[in-house]
């Protein structure tokens, strides 16, 4: 399906018929991660999967940080190789193979930052420093979470009632952004999140530019930063309103490319939410530099979502990129609308 055709037109037709399937392939979704979630716990010491695991309400579950830091959870350094596995397939179970592969490589980064700093570091540098955890218990019909986080990659998913998926906050990071040197030279990760968004930029009118052009001074970092709720930012940018045809599409674009992150069900939903609050309502906003190697910031930013990315610290090749849901982030909107449709 041609989602960004989707977003762009008012057929009510095809979006009824949009809801039907997604609703049915969501199903799909839970029941992969359910399979995957208890697969992984079943496979563990009693130990190792109460270390994992949490009550759906721990104050854990909104816990999420994208640095080096302590954690809790289950550390992927910490078990057996074929539980390794199953801890991948878990992620697996959530992102879409684009997205698995991203996430994947971003921690293969962490072998490449060890050998530019060396040992010492309070918080080493290990592909494997990764943690999971569990909120609540697995399955496909019933409310719980999981969580897979480590340095640049924070992924969050919480299911509700086996209906319905939340996939905010999800943050991916890369440090480097672009390797420079080496036999992985050329890698860059987040390489569609920043260039899509350049070109865009690229192809408005001076006019145009001038809204887009916010600041010509980058931030230190991304505004949303690791807080457990967020609001709207500033509202300043070019609103899609006032784009061209083909540059509405690159603005979509680069929405997709965010969202297909996570299983293709799951971002079809977020985008129909997207469309409902209006298109003509989010604006790209951009700071710092507009050529490649200038420190630089942009963000899009609609009624109900952000994105976020930055490319400003060590010499602008260092990344970090982040999805924010303003209501639904560890889902909140689905959780309230659930409790208030039945008793508790």
């Amino acid at each position: 399906m041609n989602s960004r055709k989707y977003l762009l037109t008012l057929a009510s037709a095809a979006v009824f018929a949009l809801s039907a399937s997604v609703k049915a392939d969501v199903s799909n979704v839970v029941a992969d991660m359910a399979w995957a979630a208890n697969n992984f716990l079943n496979a563990l010491t009693d130990e190792e999967r109460g270390t994992a695991s949490f009550e759906f309400k721990d104050d854990q579950r909104i816990d999420w940080h994208f640095i080096p830091k302590e954690r809790k959870g289950l550390a992927i350094n910490q078990i057996s190789g074929e539980k390794k596995t199953l801890a991948q397939a878990l992620l697996s179970s959530g992102l879409s193979s684009k997205g698995y592969l991203q996430a994947s490589t971003i921690m293969t980064l962490e072998k490449i930052l060890q050998d530019m700093e060396g040992p010492g570091r309070r918080f080493p540098r290990d592909p494997e420093l990764y943690h999971v955890c569990i909120f609540g218990h697995p399955s496909d019909t019933g409310t719980w979470a999981w969580s897979f986080e480590g340095h640049h990659l924070s992924v969050n998913f919480t299911i509700v009632k086996g209906r319905e998926i939340s996939a905010t906050p999800h943050f991916m990071g890369t440090n480097p952004a672009h390797v420079k040197e080496g036999p992985r030279k050329g890698l860059q990760v987040l390489g569609n999140e920043e260039n899509q968004a350049r070109a865009l930029l690229k192809s408005l009118r001076p006019a145009q530019f001038k809204k887009a052009m916010i600041s010509d001074k980058a931030p230190s970092d991304i505004f949303t930063a690791a807080e457990k709720e967020v609001g709207p930012l500033e509202d300043k940018g070019i609103a899609a309103s006032d784009l061209g045809w083909s540059q509405k599409e690159a603005l979509l674009g680069i929405i997709e490319t965010y969202l297909y992150h996570v299983r293709p069900a799951v971002a079809e939903v977020e985008l129909e939410k997207i469309e409902k609050a209006g298109i003509a309502n989010i604006k790209f906003a951009w700071m710092g530099g507009s050529n490649v190697g200038d420190a630089h910031y942009y963000r899009i930013q609609g009624p109900t979502f952000v994105l976020e990315y930055d490319n400003i610290q060590n010499g602008a090749n260092h990344v970090h990129a982040v999805w924010r849901d303003f209501n639904g982030d560890f889902g909140r909107d689905l959780l309230k609308r659930h409790y208030e449709q039945f008793a508790h």
